[in-house]
């Protein structure tokens, strides 16, 4: 093995991290009608701020696991983009089974608590998704 190999994969690694992060991120803010991400984020909206902090942390902890995992690059990139497609369906389920409010408009309106179970459910799933991931 060259020495400069593992520099180079974890080089790569973190490339692919940052990108599925990042096209994660865009598919879930185009799943958001109400409102805009990142604007909330710049209004200090701090119920949205933690939303968006699970996500980026559950495909990160997707991301990881599919790196333990695979064995290759190709692999990470394949785990990494169903663990993104798993963390959406868990959030359109979550807004699904809670009946008694809108996710979406609780966390416009900065519903910290909301924000918080959000987060949870972000972080919390993508612990058995990675774990799932053979």
């Amino acid at each position: 093995m060259n020495t400069m190999e593992p520099f180079i994969l974890t080089a790569v690694y973190f490339a692919i991290a940052i990108v599925i992060v990042l096209i994660g991120l865009a598919i879930f803010e185009s799943l958001t009608k109400k409102y805009k991400d990142w604007d909330e984020v710049l209004k200090g909206n701090h119920a949205v701020t933690l939303s968006i902090g699970g996500k980026i942390i559950g495909i990160c902890i997707i991301l990881s696991f599919s790196i333990y995992h695979s064995a290759s690059v190709l692999d990470t990139l394949i785990w990494g983009a169903f663990g993104v497609l798993l963390q959406m369906i868990a959030y359109l389920l979550f807004e699904l089974f809670t009946r008694k409010f809108s996710v979406e408009e609780q966390l416009q309106k900065g519903n910290i608590s909301v924000g918080i179970i959000s987060m949870c459910v972000s972080i919390g799933l993508a612990f058995v998704i990675g774990a799932s991931i053979t």
